[in-house]
């Protein structure tokens, strides 16, 4: 016998391991998808609970949130021309010593500047903050012997005032009205405030803002309670960055009575792996016991589910399903009793009648 023969008993064996393996296995189809073209998986992270809690990463702004703008220097580009109402700071060294000029001046309706009841009033409107100067030094010098005078902008009348809250269009861009939009969607904090920066500097000279969001409408979380036959409930609930599984149940008003114990999280994958992400709970544990194992931080997109109790699941779908029935049959049985009650009214009018 060559030594390359194979037994009976072998033969059968083999036979039998592959009759097992296509049983449990099924028929599988040929796969040429080179699996090396796929990017590595990112390593596993242990999610943070409560007691373990992580920063989310540096929030970005986007619709439909508030943001706060907070003008800290805003003078309008030169030359300026002085207009009506504006407040000029206004010093004058070598004045008389009862009347001193040392003070914010208004630029009065008729565009001019009373500098006290012995210098008079200027006309400055219309001139450039170095020719309101020079205006006011020639006045003074009617008076004084050498004055020394210096004139600063304090205040632009036609500035609009910019400091306040505004929200965030659905096109992404904060409307500062007169001037202009300014797109912030998607930018961190610090970059919206130099977006802000670069485009008021059409306007002003170094503008200097600072930007703070104040209402945060563009992260949030789900909770998804199961109807048990009825319909689930979805809640959409704004995150803040250190919210729990025993913080979303409460802002949900806890488990109903549709609900049973079972409940998970159910995680987005991260950088576009189609995956799923379950994160199951142990409500008992959370709740009676004060186990934070499984009380999970939860993160922005999350699904908090909310299992369904499967004793009332069942009585709602054979409700349902028997409820056409039931009032079919009623239908019936309401059609029966009228006929055989106006058959009774019938027999009896006829007996009682008189011919």
């Amino acid at each position: 016998m060559s030594k390359f023969a194979v037994s009976p008993q072998t033969g059968l064996l083999s036979m039998l391991a592959i009759a097992v393996v296509l049983g449990f296995g099924g028929c599988q189809p040929i796969d040429f998808y080179d699996q090396s073209l796929e990017q590595p998986a990112p390593p596993a992270i242990e999610p943070p609970r409560g007691r373990a809690m992580m920063s989310l990463p540096e929030y970005r702004i986007e619709p439909p949130d508030v943001l706060e703008l907070e003008v800290l220097k805003l003078v309008p580009l030169p030359p300026y021309r002085v207009e009506v109402y504006d407040v000029l700071q206004i010093q004058v060294a070598g004045t008389l010593l009862d009347q001193p000029i040392n003070d914010f001046y208004l630029v009065e309706a008729e565009g001019t500047v009373n500098l006290g009841p012995a210098y008079g009033s200027v006309r400055i409107a219309g001139m450039t903050i170095e020719e309101a100067q020079k205006v006011i030094d020639t006045q003074l010098k009617k008076i004084l012997r050498q004055p020394e005078v210096s004139v600063r902008l304090a205040r632009a009348s036609g500035t609009q005032q910019i400091t306040g809250q505004y929200l965030v269009g659905p096109d992404g861009t904060v409307n500062l009205r007169q001037y202009g939009s300014v797109h912030v969607a998607g930018k961190t904090i610090a970059d919206a405030a130099d977006a802000m920066k670069k485009h008021l500097s059409q306007y002003f000279d170094s503008p200097e803002v600072a930007v703070n969001v104040i209402a945060y409408n563009s992260k949030f979380y789900y909770v998804v309670t199961q109807g048990a036959g009825l319909g689930d409930n979805i809640v959409r609930v704004p995150i803040t960055g250190k919210e729990t599984v025993l913080d979303a149940l409460s802002n949900v008003g806890g488990i109903s009575q549709l609900s049973s114990t079972k409940i998970w999280i159910a995680r987005p994958a991260p950088g576009g792996f189609r995956c799923e992400q379950i994160l199951p709970v142990d409500y008992n544990a959370i709740a009676q016991g004060g186990d934070e194992a499984t009380n999970y931080q939860v993160m922005p997109g999350d699904r908090v589910m909310i299992g369904e109790d499967q004793i009332v699941t069942t009585t709602n779908v054979l409700a349902k399903i028997l409820g056409p029935f039931e009032r079919l049959a009623g239908a019936v049985s309401l059609g029966t009793n009228t006929i055989r009650g106006t058959q009774i009214l019938g027999r009896g009018y006829n007996r009682n009648r008189r011919y």
